[in-house]
């Protein structure tokens, strides 16, 4: 240890290093977390609070999950960490983003499920996003209509037809998650899709797909053939 330098300073150097060789798999969960935090709490060895964020919220992602707020109940978690640990999920959901972004998702329907588990899995409530796609179903757009449970029967297909043609989309796909976890659709679920599908069809917009992201995976109406 050189001198003056607390003896969690090269460990702190040596997760940095092991990280820029291997990436995240060189490192375990934990670890990822201590490296992250070192960057908001450079004084500090941060260990122990990024075991006990793992120990309360289960899991990496539990703790990406969580509220600002609900972070900062670990002791040692202050605001400039909760921020950065809401930046890293913001921008991982940026990135995913930006790549699905003209991609075919008849083709590389997985890029359009991993950005929807990421968007919206561990949500404490329910969301409903629509993606807009062109003629050749490449992604063009994609937003968050409505948080929170409204009377979607009256609500939805109005307002996803409205933005459809706002945007000149060809075809959409509907998604939104399950806060209590199964992503099994509900009679309710099949009822909205039906509806979409009726909503849609004069304006020669085509419903691609609706989605339901759980805790526990993902349902998918088009690989189940319903669609």
């Amino acid at each position: 240890m050189r001198e003056g330098r607390p003896h969690w300073w090269g460990h702190r150097e040596r997760l940095r290093e092991r990280f820029l060789r291997a990436g995240a798999k060189g490192l375990q969960d934990y670890e990822l977390l201590e490296l992250l935090l070192s960057y908001a709490i450079p004084r500090k060895d941060v260990k122990p609070q990024a075991k006990e964020l793992l120990r309360r919220f289960g899991s990496l992602a539990g703790v990406m999950d969580a509220s600002p707020e609900e972070v900062q109940e670990v002791k040692g978690i202050g605001p400039r960490a909760a921020a950065l640990l809401r930046l890293a999920k913001e921008m991982g959901e940026v990135y995913l983003g930006e790549r699905m972004r003209g991609v075919d998702v008849l083709s590389s329907p997985s890029r359009v499920v991993d950005f929807c588990l990421f968007r919206l899995k561990g949500e404490g409530e329910e969301k409903f996003m629509v993606i807009y796609l062109n003629v050749k179903n490449e992604v063009m757009d994609y937003e968050v209509i409505q948080e929170g449970t409204v009377d979607r029967s009256v609500v939805y297909p109005r307002r996803v037809a409205e933005k459809a043609l706002r945007r000149r989309a060809a075809s959409v796909i509907v998604v939104h998650n399950h806060p209590s976890g199964h992503p099994d659709p509900s009679p309710e679920d099949k009822r909205i899709t039906r509806e979409l599908v009726e909503a849609l069809k004069p304006l020669e917009i085509r419903l691609l797909d609706h989605i339901i992201v759980g805790k526990r995976g993902y349902f998918s109406f088009r690989e189940k053939g319903i669609l």
